[in-house]
């Protein structure tokens, strides 16, 4: 059993971290992250002004969680060419650990209208910041090569959770050794 924190702010995002990517955001309530949380509904407004707010907390929240365990995986090794295996190999490994939920960020995306200009620029960041990784990982290579592992990288992420099969990582990481 989880112990439980006592930090109402950390209660709070930790439970909307896990509403808010295994159910959505618009299907996610305020009430339920509150109950959920057990947590006063001033406590929400003293932490977060809005559910936006948390939504922007959460993202940016995934978005470290994420970086950290792509480097763990990408960081065992100097070879580059390792290095971009490594991070097929972690697509691999989240998409077993998280039941081929995929990308927190693009099932954000899904929910968002041209309104929501703030939780998409968090999204847009956080693929700039991967594109960003895989290319200084691939620092001696050019760019269209660097943006083609970056599109595959992606592409795996997204087919992997349609499909609910590890087949499109594997595929793209294929792909990828070809043309390293």
């Amino acid at each position: 059993m989880k112990a439980k924190i006592s930090d109402p702010r950390q209660r709070l995002l930790d439970t909307a971290t896990e509403l808010f990517y295994n159910q959505g955001y618009r299907a996610t309530g305020i009430n339920q992250v509150i109950r959920e949380a057990g947590v006063a509904r001033a406590s929400l407004y003293l932490h977060f002004a809005s559910k936006e707010a948390l939504l922007i907390a959460f993202l940016q929240y995934r978005h470290q969680y994420w970086f950290d365990a792509l480097k763990t995986w990408t960081e065992k090794t100097a070879k580059p060419k390792e290095q971009i295996m490594a991070a097929f190999d972690f697509l691999h490994d989240i998409n077993e650990k998280e039941h081929f939920r995929g990308c927190a960020f693009l099932n954000i995306l899904s929910e968002m209208t041209d309104k929501d200009a703030a939780v998409l620029q968090v999204i847009q960041e956080h693929k700039k910041d991967l594109r960003a990784y895989l290319g200084h990982i691939l620092v001696k290579e050019k760019q269209a090569l660097k943006d083609q592992v970056y599109l595959l990288f992606e592409a795996a992420m997204i087919e992997s959770q349609l499909y609910r099969h590890q087949w499109p990582v594997q595929e793209a990481r294929k792909a990828v050794s070809g043309l390293l």
